[in-house]
């Protein structure tokens, strides 16, 4: 499903190594403790840019007897490729996994394969995030395998320089107007993109997979009913936005990018296409793949407190304790003090990685400025990302969640994006890779 993510690591992390110490007291560990001079090392696996890459060196600053040794792999789609290889293998698993809420239902359905945090003090610190981010990481037994890390509320990224030119509201609040404000639709979104590409000829976003996956995010239940079954083939709602989809991409709205790769940045830079959805933890992407491009805060993006068809929540991660962890006790302090809000308003910082701990989500280093609210024009990307997090419901994801979305609508919607196809003919191509690849594996 995704991702390659974030930007940047920025700011020191100081204040939470009591929090680190208590849990790491709540139980004994199959490994020595280190010291100073013989300091344990913990294996950390993420994926994309986390923001973590600091805090680890707090962490070893802090705690003279740990050293952290990180992989980070490019997507989500290769780390779960990574840990389920692993995982069959029953070994070469780090001590802390970092899991992405996309396949977090395959990881629960081998949940016994992980550490239950509650031996760790997972109990003592259950408040800190919201309700349903808890749940995630909460499997049919009460055993919590993961602390959670951000959240994905959605905003729309837009280039004012772009609209105005257009002859397009250019201020972010009138731009939120403009779709509709809290009444925001598909149907609006897609009618504003075609006054766009009648008034410059150009696309009005990059691809449509982004889109798509949003649209997904904000059914009540997605490619799976709550119960766990699959809810594709013939499901009514998904073919009409799929219609929609099909018909903006065969009106030029789309301008046909390959996902994750959009020229080295030079078409976030150059006009391609004006509008971009937006998770939090985008934003940081956004802001790299334009200084990538040669851009810089002059070149025009903002971002609109609004999103069409209502709250949406894109992503977010957990980071777990797999039973192949030699010291698991370190590893669960570590995991909860990478989690703790001290941390998370770090990693918004650095990326724009909205914070699952309710205390991070109000702290000034959130609501306030940072480097990314100077990069999208000043504007104040906590706040809005705390108004675009109300109505979020966390959606249940199955286990072939991110094959459905990367493998059975991808190659369609590069069908319908490169106009090859009709929605219509590319929803049956969809329909024959999902049962081949999930229905009949």
């Amino acid at each position: 499903m995704k991702l390659s993510r974030r930007t940047k690591v920025v700011a020191a992390v100081a204040g939470a190594a009591s929090f680190a110490l208590l849990a790491a007291g709540c139980s004994s560990s199959s490994g020595d403790s280190g010291s100073s001079t013989n300091p344990i090392t913990l294996t950390v696996t993420t994926f994309g840019t986390m923001g973590f890459d600091k805090l680890y060196a707090q962490y070893e600053k802090e705690h003279p007897n740990i050293k952290v040794k990180a992989t980070n792999i490019d997507t989500g789609d290769n780390a779960l490729t990574d840990w389920q290889t692993k995982e069959a293998a029953g070994s070469g698993l780090p001590d802390v996994q970092a899991v992405e809420e996309g396949w977090l239902s395959k990881v629960m359905q081998v949940s016994d394969q992980f550490n239950d945090l509650k031996s760790y003090g997972a109990n003592d610190i259950k408040s800190r995030w919201v309700d349903w981010k808890l749940k995630q990481a909460t499997d049919k037994n009460g055993r919590i395998i993961g602390y959670g890390t951000d959240i994905g509320p959605e905003g729309l990224c837009y280039n004012s320089k772009l609209f105005k030119a257009a002859g397009l509201p250019s201020d972010r609040d009138a731009v939120a107007t403009l779709f509709g404000g809290d009444s925001a639709t598909w149907d609006k979104f897609f009618s504003v993109g075609e006054q766009y590409h009648k008034a410059t000829g150009k696309a009005f976003y990059d691809q449509s997979g982004f889109i798509w996956n949003a649209m997904v995010n904000q059914q009540p239940e997605g490619y799976y009913t709550k119960d766990g079954k699959l809810n594709v083939e013939n499901n009514a709602d998904l073919q009409a936005l799929w219609s929609k989809l099909g018909a903006g991409a065969a009106a030029g709205l789309s301008a046909n990018q390959t996902q994750w790769d959009w020229g080295k940045g030079k078409a976030f830079t150059d006009g391609t296409f004006a509008a971009f959805v937006c998770p939090g933890w985008m934003l940081g992407v956004v802001q790299g793949q334009v200084k990538a491009g040669g851009g810089d805060a002059s070149t025009g993006w903002d971002f609109a407190n609004v999103f069409p068809g209502g709250a949406a929540n894109w992503g977010g991660s957990f980071l777990t304790v797999p039973k192949q962890s030699k010291h698991p006790k370190e590893a669960a302090a570590l995991a909860a003090w990478l989690t703790s809000a001290t941390s998370q308003v770090a990693t918004f910082q650095a990326a724009g990685t909205f914070p699952s701990v309710t205390a991070a989500q109000s702290d000034p280093g959130v609501t306030g400025a940072s480097d990314l609210t100077k990069f999208f024009n000043n504007a104040p990307v906590g706040q809005i990302l705390a108004e675009r997090a109300k109505g979020v419901v966390a959606q249940y994801k199955g286990p072939d969640d991110s094959v459905i979305q990367s493998q059975v609508f991808g190659p369609s919607v590069q069908e319908i994006d490169s106009k090859k196809k009709t929605a219509d003919q590319a929803w049956a191509d969809a329909m024959k890779l999902l049962n081949q690849l999930v229905v009949n594996k």
